[in-house]
């Protein structure tokens, strides 16, 4: 929904998540999760839902954003956030939740586990640092808010692939994702 906020109606918004829940959150999750399904009878372990809810409702909000056009003002005034403290209070909530979110998705305490804790302190604080970067290199200055999008970035690049990346993929993976 936030790759369509302020483009739809609340009404379409409503026919859009119904369409997209019955017509492809729900065959993706069949796909991926459900034993005769094409994707997990070719292997595919999903960790942490990565596949089923961050890749495709992910695809679908951009899909959604280019058929929709930019937003009203973009690009000639500002859209930054009402509040960038709460902005940080949420996305420090949102990455506490995620340790549980990725490492309780192993369903035991083991080797695998840590590794999905591990990925999930790496992979978004490459991908803030990547932001910051990127930002310093384009606009000249880094931001507050591009540092914590970029860590969000690397929080949902990472969730497929927390258990299994490694170190080294979790950083890749975060800052490509905050790039």
């Amino acid at each position: 929904v936030g790759g369509i906020a302020e483009r739809m109606k609340f009404g379409a918004v409503m026919a859009f998540l119904a369409i997209w829940f019955t017509f492809s959150y729900l065959p993706i999750a069949h796909m991926v999760w459900s034993g005769p399904g094409l994707l997990f009878g070719m292997g595919a372990y999903d960790f942490a839902g990565g596949t089923v809810v961050h890749i495709n409702s992910g695809v679908a909000a951009l899909v959604a954003a280019i058929v929709l056009g930019p937003r009203l003002g973009y690009m000639k005034e500002p859209i930054a956030p009402h509040n960038l403290v709460w902005t940080y209070v949420g996305a420090g909530m949102l990455w506490f939740g995620w340790f549980g979110f990725n490492a309780g998705s192993n369903l035991e305490a083991n080797a695998l586990t840590a590794v999905a804790l591990m990925n999930t302190v790496l992979a978004p604080a490459a991908g803030a640092i990547a932001w910051a970067v990127g930002e310093r290199v384009t606009r000249g200055h880094a931001s507050a808010l591009g540092a914590v999008s970029g860590a969000v970035a690397g929080l949902v690049a990472i969730t497929p692939a927390a258990g299994f990346s490694g170190v080294g993929g979790a950083i890749v993976l975060g800052a490509i994702a905050g790039i």
